[in-house]
């Protein structure tokens, strides 16, 4: 008996021994996901317009994107339904339909993050790739405002100083560029660097409300975050129609609604639908720190990146102000001492892109709620 409970004991130990190496393991691959997918977003955008040749529609591939969330929503809400149609369609449709009230609720930020993905178009096109990746990040700001206003949150002191230096690092990127934003601009035609900041300050302040208002519904609602996304998809591929045809109906008319489609268009599109959805699933296996050092780190990437690929010149005041950036990052992340009230979700706080999450903007304003879903889901 002796000899037997040994032997459990000792599989048991390996068997915990072994999970934790696989939990370590999905730690770094989750790293490697949210670096390359908050990096790759914006470098493959502003590749693709700055490219010679036909220009795609932005409002278009804004209106793909959202058509291609729906369509995965749906997919995995009816794999959840393990493929019963009639369940799954009397799940949308009451959802949907009759709690159309719930539904409209989701119609200011699906708005909002509608705007917010053509805005990132705009300042793309006219900032340097490394220069709108530091800048976007004054979304850790806005959405820590914007919970300390609508959800009544409380920071920490380390998280109001990490706030100032964001601010402050931003704010020498932006002298730094200010003073040569003639140099850096003449190469390509068309761009202006007022209208590309004007875009991303904008597009932070969307990013801040939008999130923090998705996350009250989320947390005063009962439906999963996957027909959370399918009713905002729904409403942004409707508002991203008016959009294209308000701003290029007659271009699109002329010339369709693919044109200046290539490979890498595709690529963008579908990282833009996609990398939220995958980040939001990925960070399951990380902690807030690690998803912090992402960020930061992907800062870091686009930088040497736009060297390369761009020409970007870094100098002594961007190094200093984006180095103030990622240590403000990094410390927004970190947790708070025991006993303190809660910070901001690390829904709140938004890759990239995610910007260009599932709701990228994506997109990873529904991380927190992930685990929560699941389990209400099962009991649907």
């Amino acid at each position: 008996m002796a000899a037997g409970s040994l032997s459990q004991a000792a599989e048991e130990k390996v068997a915990s021994r072994s999970q934790s190496e696989v939990n370590r393991r999905l730690k770094y691959i989750s790293l490697a996901v949210l670096v390359v997918q908050n990096a790759s977003l914006i470098l493959s955008i502003r590749y693709v317009r700055t490219l010679p040749g036909d220009r795609f529609f932005t409002t278009s591939a804004v209106v793909m994107a959202e058509v291609l969330k729906v369509l995965t929503c749906l997919l995995i809400v009816l794999l959840q339904k393990r493929f019963n149609l009639k369940e799954t369609a009397f799940l949308l449709f009451d959802s949907i339909v009759v709690q159309y009230k719930d539904t409209l609720k989701l119609a200011v930020p699906s708005l909002i993050y509608t705007l917010q993905n053509n805005l990132q178009y705009i300042a793309i096109s006219n900032l340097p790739a490394a220069t709108f990746q530091v800048t976007y990040q004054l979304k850790i700001l806005t959405t820590a405002l914007f919970s300390v206003m609508m959800l009544r949150k409380s920071l920490s002191r380390v998280q109001w100083v990490s706030l100032l230096l964001l601010f402050g690092g931003v704010a020498i990127v932006q002298v730094q560029q200010e003073g040569k934003k003639e140099a850096s601009v003449s190469d390509s035609s068309g761009q202006n660097y007022t209208v590309g900041l004007v875009a991303v300050v904008i597009s932070c302040l969307s990013s801040g409300f939008a999130g923090v208002y998705f996350e009250k519904i989320l947390k005063g609602s009962s439906a999963s975050v996957w027909m959370r996304n399918v009713q905002l998809g729904i409403f942004g591929m409707a508002l991203g129609m008016l959009g294209l045809w308000w701003n290029d109906g007659a271009a699109v008319a002329e010339h369709g609604f693919l044109f200046g489609y290539t490979g890498m268009v595709w690529c963008v599109i579908f990282n833009q639908a996609f990398g939220g959805l995958l980040v939001a699933v990925v960070v399951k296996y990380a902690d807030n720190i690690l998803k912090g050092f992402a960020t930061s780190f992907s800062i870091i990437v686009s930088t040497v990146a736009s060297i390369h690929l761009f020409g970007f010149h870094v100098d002594l005041l961007f190094t200093a102000g984006a180095g103030l950036v990622i240590g403000a990052v990094y410390m927004y992340s970190l947790p708070k001492a025991p006993g303190g009230s809660s910070s901001p979700s690390s829904s709140s706080l938004s890759s990239s892109a995610s910007s260009a999450s599932p709701r990228t903007d994506g997109g990873e304003e529904m991380e927190a709620f992930l685990p929560k879903c699941a389990g209400k889901q099962k009991g649907s």
